[in-house]
Order: C-alpha cells, then structure tokens, then sequence
C-alpha cells in the first residue's frame, strides 16, 4: 500500500480527559479495519495536505482508535482542540516505523554485537530508541545517543532500562 493507496477522512483535534494520552484524531472504524486486516497498526499520516508523521492507531478500548498528535504537530499546524483536519493515511513500509538516523546506522553498520543486540529488541523499543537519537537536530548529539543506546544494550544484555539509560545520556552530553 503506498500513497496512492491512501484513505481520507475529516475530523478534529481532540483531547483526552486521562493522563496516559492527550491530544489526538479520532480514526474512523472502517479506515482502521483496512490496515488492521493487513496485520499492520503503523501508517503514515498526512494533516491538511502539509505534515506527513509515521505513527501507529491506537486502540481506545472500546472497538475504536486514534492517532496521538504530539506537541511538535500541534505547534508546526497551529492547532487547538476542535480544529478541523483533513487526514489522509497509507502503511507505513518502512523497515522501523521511523527513519533510521544516519548516525545510528553507521554505528550499527561498524558494531556487529550492537547491531545484533538492537535488532534483537522488539520493534516498539526500536522504535523508541530510533525516536530517542533521531528526534534532536545536532549530528554530533545524534551520535553520542547512539553510542550510549549501543552501550547500554551491551552492558545489560540487551535489555533496556529506561532511567538508567536516561542518566547514561545526561552524562554522556
């Protein structure tokens, strides 16, 4: 399914009344039964026609789901709770579900027993550690993160703990 395979839909930005998730798009059941019966939740979404972010649909708990719209989103669209959307969704092809920073990939290109130990991790926590290198500006930041994540893999068997990893890159920047 590419672009051209997409599906749109209008609706609003709204907010939850939890803790867990804030701002989000209602997706319509219909659109996320297509890319459910292809065993795949990820998706590229594209607000009003300007900002294309890969993401995943959520599942609320009562047979609908939706799409987190982060901070950056709001700001970069200048939306509110209530703005109107025009949304368009297509899979999500990609290998990670997020691009592979540069940086990271040549380390993992160099670090055999870290790139074995990354792609051993389960895709959501690739994801969040992809998300983790990539999501500051500052190559020389990006790999710095991306020598503490391959660090952190090995010093604890690949698994990842969180706080300990975040203090790992507080020192190491």
């Amino acid at each position: 399914m590419t672009k051209q395979d997409s599906y749109s839909f209008a609706t609003a930005l709204e907010k939850f009344e939890a803790n867990l998730w804030n701002y989000h798009i209602k997706v319509p059941v219909n659109v996320c039964q297509i890319f459910l019966d292809n065993a795949s939740p990820r998706v590229v979404c594209e607000l009003n026609g300007i900002l294309n972010f890969q993401c995943g649909l959520m599942p609320k708990g009562d047979g609908s789901y939706f799409i987190n719209i982060n901070k950056k989103i709001r700001d970069t669209l200048l939306l509110n709770v209530g703005t109107a959307l025009q949304v368009k969704l297509w899979k999500d092809e990609s290998e990670y579900g997020l691009p592979m920073p540069e940086e990271f990939k040549e380390l993992l290109l160099i670090d055999e027993e870290g790139n074995e130990l990354f792609h051993s991790l389960t895709s959501g926590k690739q994801r969040t550690l992809l998300y983790i290198v990539g999501n500051v500006k500052n190559s020389d930041i990006r790999i710095k993160r991306a020598i503490v994540i391959v660090d952190h893999l090995k010093l604890h068997n690949g698994k990842i703990d969180f706080k300990k990893l975040g203090q790992a890159m507080k020192i190491k920047s």
